[in-house]
């Protein structure tokens, strides 16, 4: 009987709520920009409104990804899921806080790794003990992280040495991150292809027809957009209002609302064990903001003009994006995860948080 339901066409009671806030708060976020609401207010109700279109996006490529294995779903929905974030970014850099974006692609990165991930095994172990991970794809995807978030962070490197590059730092910024998309492109192949260690029989069936979950898909990215802009009109005064600095602000604020896709997604489908494929779902996003999100924003910058984005960050946030990237190596190669471990990634995230606080 539940195999019946979850195979009927439509939308269910859950979608329709999460549809009516998006309008409901898309509505309230427009309101608010062309208003003179509180700053905070209008912050808050245009954060919340890109948290919503987040879900609906993810719910729109989970009924189109569910089709084609865990690989092809985490790929897709980490690109869409992304979606936000880079409308987010753009408009960040239009405003000139280029430290909120170098700070938000970082704190990305880091929600991803430490606080998705840890509320993940948390949930998943507390409810169904030590889960497995999948481990060659597990590998994989720590050892590619590892690599991108490497190269990712020499341009730094050569600025602290005071290497002759670092009077290159745009050029190197530029060749770096063509480097890191077309990495991204030759991985895709591994990404896309089912394993035996996806999470076979375990996903329901597809409630909407492909034509409604496109379609969503359109509107919910194009709604994105523009809340998007209103997200960040409405950042600026309310960081004034609040004393919030600019990395903190991009860090946590900005990571956390630009991923709310995968906030919600993957700790749902480890809390229904199916641990590979939200293992998956979890990590494809931070590699595609290494690889394919933070490279675009660095060639966008440059192309159109828009700020002076490169690839060259303060020595604590290289610090802890490495810290964070060789945990998750420790804990994915024995391939299992632990309740524990999760509790453990959720402190060492709010610890992080915490020593941005104060600048």
């Amino acid at each position: 009987m539940t195999a019946t339901t979850s195979a009927s066409p439509g939308l269910v009671t859950s979608d329709k709520v999460i549809l009516g806030s998006a309008v409901v708060l898309g509505v309230l976020a427009g309101l608010a920009d062309r208003g003179h609401w509180n700053s905070v207010v209008a912050f808050f109700v245009s954060a919340a409104a890109v948290c919503v279109l987040a879900s609906v996006v993810g719910r729109s490529v989970e009924q189109l990804g569910d089709r084609f294995g865990a690989g092809a779903t985490g790929v897709l929905q980490s690109a869409l899921g992304n979606l936000p974030e880079l409308f987010i970014c753009i408009f960040s850099l239009r405003a000139g806080l280029d430290d909120v974006v170098r700070a938000a692609l970082v704190g990305s990165i880091l929600a991803n790794l430490l606080l998705v991930l840890g509320l993940a095994f948390l949930v998943g172990g507390l409810r169904h003990g030590t889960q497995q991970l999948g481990s060659d794809r597990a590998r994989t995807i720590v050892v590619l992280m590892l690599l991108s978030v490497s190269a990712w962070a020499l341009p730094s490197f050569t600025q602290w040495l005071h290497t002759p590059a670092s009077a290159h730092e745009t050029t190197f910024s530029v060749i770096v991150s063509v480097l890191l998309l077309l990495l991204f492109a030759a991985s895709l192949p591994f990404s896309l292809r089912r394993d035996s260690s996806d999470d076979a029989g375990e996903h329901d069936q597809p409630r909407w027809p492909i034509g409604l979950a496109v379609g969503l898909l359109a509107v919910a990215g194009i709604a994105a957009a523009f809340v998007s802009e209103w997200f960040v009109n409405a950042l600026q005064p309310a960081m004034d209002a609040l004393s919030i600095n600019e990395t903190f602000a991009g860090l946590v604020i900005v990571a956390i609302a630009g991923n709310a896709v995968e906030n919600v997604v993957g700790v749902q489908l480890a809390a229904r064990d199916q641990s590979a494929y939200a293992f998956s779902v979890i990590l494809n996003s931070p590699i595609q903001i290494a690889l394919v999100l933070a490279p675009a924003l660095v060639l966008i910058s440059q192309i159109f003009g828009i700020g002076s984005l490169t690839l060259v960050l303060s020595p604590l946030l290289v610090v802890v994006l490495m810290l964070a990237i060789v945990l998750a190596a420790f804990i994915a190669f024995d391939g299992e995860s632990t309740w524990l471990e999760g509790g453990s990634l959720i402190v060492l995230y709010v610890i992080i948080a915490t020593s941005f606080w104060w600048g």
